[in-house]
């Protein structure tokens, strides 16, 4: 959703009220841009020459930054980050759109297929803008920055993030994924960008103000005063108002905070034990401790935890931890790891320990690079088993059960009834043969009749 629909301000609420109703406003003759002749290369494919063509090739191509080469072929006038594009939004007086994320990013694969690719989008932004695509992993000030700003109009954030500011940098829209087109009462991408470009031809002063307005809302509500006359708050008592605060939000059956998207936030984990430490002979202590175990099990028995290539997915869809975004973040490991160690230590249960071992063979075998240091995500988009060339979200960690019964077709050791490993690999881990996934996460049939793996039940040695 955009920044002042849902805070109520600046003038692109009638386009959120009713986007099929708008008029394009007409648009002017604009200069050429940087987009090079089409461009060939010749590369080594098994003994042979492979030849690939393309279309477009932007500025983007110069860069090294792997999400940046993602985009080094669209059909837009691209810019990296820097003064170049600032002189020439000034220049041109234009407003600048800024595109940020992120090389293994799911959506931002999405969105640069579906409207980055698209010619008619790519010659609308490359008139009409200054177009800045940024690796929040290379500059992750400048994505802080603007993401507040996304935030704070609009209740939410994630990548893409999609910004419009004007000459001098100032916010005055922001959003995430947009749709190339229209849905339902949700405006696309191409629809925004023409009530963005007759706002800022015919009501600028407006789209400025409003996005001066947040800004100044924002300054205030960060800025932090030293008080000289008054005593800041005791250490017990801020960790009481926490405690109470995850205690509110907190979901019992499955343990997490809030409702689905469920994210695992181990700091919040890590808070819940140290709370306990100090106060483990209250009713407080008890509770923070159960909550933080509750929900380190569930999440180790869910989909959100990778049970055949280890670690832990980005965050789950639905309010089990069963249907991970697929994404592996390396922040995310390091933290979880140390929250169940954390858990073993003050439980002893080994259960705990193990999923701590589970998640540093993931990082030491994937996530490690053989010259030193680690790769900072694995991305969810992966080759789906049937071949093609399209990759799809999830495609390496679903299963079919007639997956798992080619795999697994010996009979179990000590089985007297005749079950094959199969027959025990899907009932521990929950395998149906027309999918385990719930017919409301399916979705455009991605799902359907798939399998993620999570566990029903947790078997040791005696």
């Amino acid at each position: 959703l955009l920044g002042p629909e849902r805070s109520q301000q600046g003038p692109l609420r009638s386009l959120i009220s009713n986007p099929l109703s708008y008029r394009s406003p007409v648009l002017q003759p604009q200069p050429a841009r940087y987009l090079s002749p089409p461009v060939c290369r010749s590369m080594a494919s098994g003994g042979e020459q492979e030849s690939t063509c393309h279309k477009h090739t932007n500025r983007l191509a110069k860069e090294r930054s792997p999400y940046l080469l993602q985009h080094a072929h669209n059909p837009v006038d691209w810019y990296p980050w820097g003064q170049e594009a600032f002189e020439k939004a000034k220049t041109e007086d234009k407003p600048i759109f800024l595109s940020v994320g992120y090389s293994t990013c799911h959506w931002c694969h999405v969105m640069e297929r579906e409207s980055f690719q698209d010619e008619e989008i790519g010659k609308i932004l490359s008139d009409n803008f200054i177009c800045i695509k940024l690796d929040r992993e290379e500059r992750p000030d400048v994505d802080k920055v603007y993401m507040t700003f996304v935030q704070a109009t609009s209740g939410g954030g994630g990548w893409p993030m999609s910004v419009w500011l004007t000459p001098e940098l100032k916010p005055f829209i922001g959003g995430t994924y947009f749709p190339p087109r229209d849905q339902g009462r949700r405006p696309g991408f191409r629809t925004v960008l023409m009530r963005i470009i007759e706002q800022w031809q015919n009501n600028r002063a407006a789209l400025e103000s409003s996005g001066e307005r947040i800004l100044v809302a924002l300054r205030k509500g960060t800025s932090i005063s030293a008080n000289p006359g008054g005593s800041p708050p005791l250490a017990p008592d801020v960790a009481n108002r926490c405690f109470q605060q995850l205690a509110h939000s907190y979901e019992e059956e499955y343990g997490g905070f809030r409702n689905a998207p469920k994210f695992p936030s181990p700091v919040n984990l890590m808070f819940l034990m140290s709370y306990w430490s100090v106060n483990r002979s209250t009713s407080e202590g008890v509770e923070a401790l159960q909550m933080a175990m509750h929900t380190l099990r569930m999440m180790a028995l869910g989909g959100i935890h990778d049970h055949v290539a280890q670690g832990f997915h980005r965050y789950s869809t639905d309010s089990s931890w069963h249907v991970p975004h697929f994404e592996k973040m390396l922040y995310d490991q390091a933290q979880l790891a140390v929250a169940y160690i954390t858990a073993f230590q003050v439980s002893g249960e080994q259960f705990y320990a193990d999923v701590a071992k589970n998640i540093l063979l993931y990082v030491s075998r994937d996530l490690s690079d053989k010259s030193g240091g680690f790769y900072s995500a694995e991305d969810a988009d992966s080759v789906p088993a049937s071949g093609g060339p399209d990759k799809r979200e999830g495609a390496f960690c679903v299963w079919t059960a007639s997956e798992v019964r080619e795999l697994l077709s010996d009979v179990a050791e000590g089985s007297t009834g005749g079950a094959t490993q199969a027959d025990i690999f899907m009932h521990h881990y929950g395998v149906k043969e027309q999918g385990n996934v719930a017919p409301e996460q399916v979705g455009s049939g991605r799902l359907l009749k798939l399998n993620i793996k999570r566990l029903q039940l947790i078997l040791y040695p005696h």
